[in-house]
């Protein structure tokens, strides 16, 4: 079983954590600090939690200004780096927000070899302006981690992060960054401004389906970030986005020997298998597979995910997939009719249905 993301938080970091803090601030308490750390709630506590829990911690065992917490913090996060360190930028988040002056500069400096992204939001809340007029300063920086957090930090649907309303709403600030790093010499930079196009994608696609109109073709990497940001509106089929990519033309393509299990057990795998052939070269094709998954309201609930999305210079392929049906805590699986589709460039050309049953009773 993979480790929990929230044992980040271990007992060795906490006291790495106490060790350097009492290096920096000589009146620190560093044994009832680990204590107040693992109270009784310790073990309950998910990630975010736990990063909060610290960061209140940490405000109680610093009875100093703001000011002067943060030079601590400071100094003591060189010894941090990646998701962990983010308990930094957290205390800035709780603490720092009458002072935004201090509180960006804190920032800047936390971001290096971790992330501002979701503490930075809550800035661009109470501060619009103020900002976003800093992560355009930052999108200019000879540092890679402030170019990108001047991209990741504004996306509008930043995933377990607090939304962006006015973002999703009217992004034209967002789109003013990403006009600056579009070129960014960094795979780390264009990875997060292709993922902010592509939340965009999800509630303004007809500035995303411009941007690519206007950038597809001009280089490899801009091509690259055009693909990914459209990877929503692919999934969608949307037919301007499929034909800016030359994903429009199907016809010419058969799909043949369908072969699928038409019962599969809850906790095992439904495997299927097609081919697709043509008269003459296949050629640039996206090829996916829908899974329309009952839901205990007894609606089907569609979802499509990627079998191919690359030229095919043959005039016939075959494909063999299977998906799982182990109930996770993320999906529940429920007994009874579900429907398996192939999608070609966006088409749905085949729709059949399966039973899942359960065989532990």
């Amino acid at each position: 079983m993979a480790e929990q993301l929230k044992n980040l938080y271990s007992k060795e970091f906490i006291e790495k954590l106490a060790n350097k803090l009492s290096l920096t601030y000589s009146n620190f308490e560093k044994e009832n600090f680990i204590n107040s750390i693992f109270d009784a709630s310790w073990e309950e506590l998910e990630l975010k939690a736990r990063m909060r829990h610290i960061a209140l911690t940490l405000n109680k065992y610093l009875p100093l200004t703001y000011k002067k917490q943060v030079e601590i913090l400071k100094e003591v996060k060189k010894d941090f780096g990646g998701l962990e360190a983010m308990v930094f930028q957290d205390f800035v988040e709780v603490f720092g927000l009458d002072d935004l002056e201090e509180s960006l500069n804190a920032l800047e400096v936390f971001t290096q070899d971790s992330s501002s992204e979701f503490a930075i939001r809550q800035f661009i809340l109470k501060y619009e302006e103020e900002t976003m007029d800093q992560m355009k300063l930052w999108s200019q920086s000879s540092n890679e981690h402030l170019r990108r957090l001047s991209s990741e930090g504004c996306r509008p649907r930043l995933p377990w992060a607090v939304a962006l309303p006015k973002f999703k709403q009217n992004p034209s600030k967002v789109l003013e960054i990403l006009e600056l790093l579009k070129n960014d010499k960094s795979l780390y930079v264009r990875k997060s401004v292709a993922n902010n196009l592509n939340d965009i994608s999800k509630d303004n696609p007809e500035l995303v389906i411009e941007f690519v109109k206007e950038n597809l073709g001009s280089t490899k990497e801009l091509d690259w970030i055009c693909k990914h940001a459209s990877r929503t509106l692919l999934k969608k089929g949307d037919k301007q986005i499929l034909d800016l990519f030359d994903f429009s033309k199907s016809h010419h393509i058969n799909l043949t020997n369908f072969c699928y299990d038409k019962s599969v057990n809850v906790d095992e795998n439904l495997t299927f298998s097609f081919e697709i052939n043509s008269n003459e070269i296949i050629g640039n094709i996206r090829v996916e597979y829908v899974i329309y998954y009952l839901k205990s309201n007894n609606i089907h609930n569609k979802k499509v995910f990627m079998i191919s999305q690359n030229e095919i210079k043959s005039s016939s392929k075959k494909f063999t997939k299977k998906q799982s049906f182990k109930n996770m805590t993320t999906r529940k699986h429920y007994l009874g009719k579900h429907f398996i589709a192939i999608l070609i460039n966006g088409v749905e050309v085949l729709k059949e249905e399966f039973y899942l049953n359960d065989t532990s009773n």
